[in-house]
């Protein structure tokens, strides 16, 4: 798996081995990036966002169930939305509840991480341009978005996006998506019940704005979206991606 870590020094890409060894790479795997010979020992780094993207294009209502427990229709063509690079949260950080919301929810989310320059791409040609895969949570301030009838402040609070834990190059739509809290199973669905999958997805986004290396896509959130209160504990796992772990903390006082 592929991975981005920070050391007592340095922020490097590697390779993430089964027994937790870092493979060092010279640059990110898109950007012609090779192993060094070096590795890391576990202990000596922190998991970061798996890439540094210049911007998040995120999908709305890609699951037909979601759709229909947002009391939405399901859309014709893909629903998008950007979400600020600021909002990026490393595997294992807090998501910070913000002092302006009273109703903050996770979505669960398959992450595509994109490799080459794509623009005016067609969905066959869109597949090269997906360099692999990740997890994401689409973290919500439900009541803002109801408020403000628009996306931007309720998407893009500081740590709304925690990404990770790494990238594979492949990834089945077999897989299964889930999102836990405290333990507790609260999201279930096959990527495959997307209704645009992700080489429509990235070929619709390449139609409106260039997509650079290292920019990430959110494909959507199935069904059984719902709240987070400080100390809660939400894992989103997805077959062959593994679980990204989070903690919710209250936004402190100022």
């Amino acid at each position: 798996m592929h991975v981005r870590v920070r050391t007592a020094e340095r922020v490097v890409y590697g390779t993430w081995a089964a027994d937790e060894t870092i493979q060092v790479w010279t640059d990110a795997p898109w950007l012609g990036g090779r192993e060094t010979g070096e590795r890391l020992a576990p202990g000596t780094y922190q998991l970061l966002a798996p890439t540094l993207p210049s911007k998040i294009v995120a999908v709305g209502r890609n699951y037909i169930d979601h759709a229909a427990e947002m009391q939405a229709t399901v859309p014709v063509e893909p629903v998008i939305f950007l979400k600020p690079p600021t909002t990026l949260l490393a595997p294992g950080g807090d998501i910070v509840y913000p002092a302006q919301s009273r109703r903050v929810d996770y979505e669960g989310e398959l992450a595509v991480v994109i490799g080459q320059k794509a623009r005016h791409l067609t969905p066959e040609a869109a597949v090269a341009a997906i360099w692999g895969y990740t997890i994401a949570n689409d973290v919500t301030a439900r009541d803002l978005q109801k408020r403000d009838e628009q996306w931007t402040r309720s998407k893009g609070f500081d740590t709304f996006c925690p990404l990770g834990p790494g990238m594979v190059r492949a990834l089945s739509l077999e897989a299964t998506l889930e999102t836990w809290v405290n333990g507790e199973r609260k999201q279930s669905a096959k990527l495959q019940e997307m209704v645009f999958k992700p080489p429509v997805l990235v070929s619709y986004i390449s139609q409106v704005m260039t997509l650079l290396p290292g920019d990430v896509v959110l494909t959507g959130t199935p069904a059984g979206i719902g709240p987070l209160q400080p100390g809660d504990e939400v894992h989103v796992r997805i077959t062959g991606l593994g679980t990204l772990r989070n903690r919710v903390v209250a936004q402190p006082r100022l």
